[in-house]
């Protein structure tokens, strides 16, 4: 089968020929529509990550779309979203025209959605539909700040916001692309996020664009973002953190903290049991399936993969990066 292949940590994925995967016990076999290029896929492949370096050589791809070839309770043809430990711990991923996949895992999708687009918003919504709601408790009403709101986890937040109610929705992106996707995602006001130290200046510029103090933040920056962004929280306001891309150090204050009786929670997708997993991906399928939720997305061919990952890692996609193995 053809497959995107790292040979070298550090190094893109090239296209190649490799042995197709073989059903075990449980096992179900995929034949892959679409595979997204994610940040973790990104990670894991430069060695660098806490899951170690991975064995050389494998196929990336943490998660993708796809239709079941043969398993033991799926038919044949069953449309299906699904994740891989690739990069993390030894085997193959979805970056392949086959992936073999444990059946539990599976996710069926009955709905009329582009696979590429279920595959870019991917495990990033899930991320952010859950830490809006099982972990952020977002209430109808309540006022967002969303950092990093021209990502793929903010364009979600900006989206999946306005779907449970918020009052007033607030994203702060860097770049004026970013700043322009959160624009078409929904936002009331997007601020500029600047290559500064300065959290009194960037606290000041949020708290600016929002109405009144914030009820709760999501955050897949840290760093200075988070620090000012805290600022702006209300009493018994809430900060939920599911990333680290601008700091892993952020500078808070115990006064600011216990002033208003704060609350800084972590979220990881890993922390979700199988179940809420699957109820969150269709839940985030049936509102792109609506039209409620869409990120923009390139979809290329499996032959382009070293330059759609180099183009990935440099951020100058137009966004989430889909590969499309079978039939490619």
């Amino acid at each position: 089968m053809r497959a995107a292949v790292v040979t070298s940590c550090g190094q893109p994925p090239h296209p190649a020929e490799r042995e197709a995967p073989v059903r075990s016990g449980g096992s179900a076999l995929v034949a892959v529509t679409a595979a997204p290029i994610t940040p973790l896929d990104l990670l894991c492949a430069t060695g660098t990550s806490y899951f170690g370096t991975p064995a050389v050589p494998y196929v990336p791809g943490v998660q993708g779309v796809g239709t079941v070839v043969a398993a033991d309770a799926l038919p044949a043809g069953t449309r299906v979203w699904f994740p891989t430990n690739a990069g993390m711990r030894p085997g193959d991923g979805s970056m392949a025209e086959l992936c073999a996949v444990p059946e539990p895992d599976l996710v069926p999708l009955d709905l009329t959605v582009d696979d590429a687009l279920v595959a870019g918003l991917g495990l990033s919504a899930v991320a952010a539909w859950m830490a809006l709601t099982w972990r952020g408790g977002l209430r109808p009403g309540e006022q967002l700040l969303v950092l990093g709101g021209g990502g793929i986890v903010g364009q979600v937040g900006v989206q999946a916001a306005r779907l449970l109610g918020a009052g007033r929705v607030v994203a702060a992106c860097r770049s004026r692309p970013a700043q322009e996707r959160a624009h078409r995602a929904g936002a009331d006001a997007v601020v500029e996020l600047r290559d500064t130290d300065d959290v009194d200046g960037l606290a000041g510029r949020l708290r600016e664009a929002c109405t009144g103090p914030v009820d709760l933040v999501l955050d897949p920056l840290f760093g200075v973002p988070a620090a000012a962004a805290l600022r702006t929280l209300g009493p018994h306001g809430r900060l939920v953190n599911l990333g680290s891309s601008a700091g892993e150090q952020a500078r808070l204050e115990s006064a600011t903290l216990r002033s208003r009786s704060l609350r800084i929670l972590g979220y990881t997708n890993n922390e979700l049991s199988p179940e809420q997993r699957a109820t969150a991906v269709r839940t985030v399928a049936g509102h792109a399936a609506t039209g409620a939720l869409r990120v923009d997305y390139e979809r290329v061919s499996l032959a382009e993969v070293d330059d759609a990952w180099r183009r990935q890692v440099a951020g100058t996609a137009a966004g989430r990066i889909v590969l499309a193995p079978a039939g490619a």
